[in-house]
């Protein structure tokens, strides 16, 4: 029986969505390997050849290039690598394209390959065959059940999970915060700034080098990750819980932190806000920011997949939300007035002000 093109198209589709646990984990085999950083060579970025990158990597003992080869044509299906083809067909080259430009590391010592490793962490990864958990019984994520207790207290008894976290956090913070700095004021005027969950303190640090106004930050998150920042001039790290009290300030800044959250949760945390800030102060929230309509855009699949992601790992409850959802929180909580403004990354920038 011939089969329509249609069935055949829609056969494909869906065997490429069954496939598709093979783009997460090469991404992270790379990344381990330190694929990215062979090709750049501090910009160079030439096409090599699976055996010339293996070359460049100091291993311990001899690698299978026709492996290596193997995941470089599937990420460059995907557009992390740029594969070439000589002319003779003898061999295919790789170089970085934008996309895996983000996979080097900097200057700083920073890219997005922690992001991809703090993301399949063995712990992680088992629980994802227990997403359908959380349809049946949401009272307690995935992770929980694979793991016996919630993800971050899990990540500040091992330093090492702790660690990375905090290395995939700067490593995406410190772009989207120059993007949001160059494009947004919302911080002229400020003397004193309070980073909720501010981790490592890097959006205080950019905070302050960006307004010399500000005279004093606090960057406020759990004793246990405050005790492993680093020191940085004008930043005081102070360790507490939000669900209790938020340090007083002209402007309070959060970034990916009510999305972790339940309703009545994000309700106490705005509530502790809005008390600790003067009339006038202002509350900047850094958020994902979900679309009223779906469609198959990079920024709307990376938002919905980030909303799974929590779900799974961090809070089932917890979740993405509308623009409409974070007015109505706002204004729940006490706040008048309400703005979103828009940068051209994952998050949104949204203002509660008092």
């Amino acid at each position: 029986m011939e089969e329509k093109g249609d069935d055949c198209s829609s056969r494909l589709a869906i065997m490429e969505l069954a496939n598709m646990l093979s783009v997460p984990m090469c991404l992270n085999a790379v990344v381990r390997l330190r694929v990215p950083d062979a090709i750049w060579q501090g910009g160079s970025n030439l096409p090599l050849t699976p055996s010339q990158i293996l070359s460049r990597l100091s291993l311990p003992h001899p690698a299978d290039s026709l492996n290596l080869q193997r995941i470089l044509r599937m990420l460059s299906s995907y557009g992390v690598f740029r594969e070439t083809i000589s002319e003779d067909d003898a061999a295919r080259t790789y170089s970085l394209t934008d996309v895996g430009k983000t996979l080097v590391t900097g200057d700083d010592g920073l890219s997005y390959g922690a992001y991809v490793l703090q993301h399949h962490q063995e712990e992680l990864m088992r629980a994802w065959p227990l997403v359908h958990e959380a349809v049946l019984d949401p009272s307690a994520e995935p992770f929980v059940k694979a793991n016996g207790e919630p993800a971050y207290s899990y990540y500040g008894k091992r330093p090492e999970m702790n660690g990375l976290m905090q290395a995939a956090m700067s490593a995406t913070s410190v772009p989207f915060m120059r993007a949001m700095l160059e494009g947004y004021d919302g911080f002229s005027g400020a003397e004193r700034v309070v980073d909720v969950g501010g981790s490592a303190g890097d959006c205080l640090r950019m905070i302050l080098a960006r307004y010399p106004t500000v005279r004093e930050g606090l960057n406020f998150d759990l004793p246990e990750v405050v005790a492993k920042a680093p020191a940085i001039p004008g930043v005081t790290h102070v360790g507490g819980d939000m669900f209790n009290y938020v340090p007083s300030g002209d402007v309070i800044f959060m970034k990916w932190i009510l999305t972790t959250w339940t309703e009545d949760e994000c309700k106490l945390i705005l509530e502790n806000c809005y008390k600790a800030l003067p009339p006038g102060g202002k509350l900047i929230a850094c958020e994902p920011v979900l679309p009223k309509h779906t469609d198959d855009s990079h920024r709307t699949r990376a938002l919905l997949e980030g909303d799974i992601f929590v779900m799974t790992i961090y809070r089932a409850q917890g979740r993405h939300r509308t623009e409409e959802e974070f007015r109505m929180l706002g204004a729940a909580a006490g706040f008048p007035k309400f703005k979103p403004f828009y940068v051209d990354h994952f998050y949104t920038v949204l203002e509660f002000q008092k």
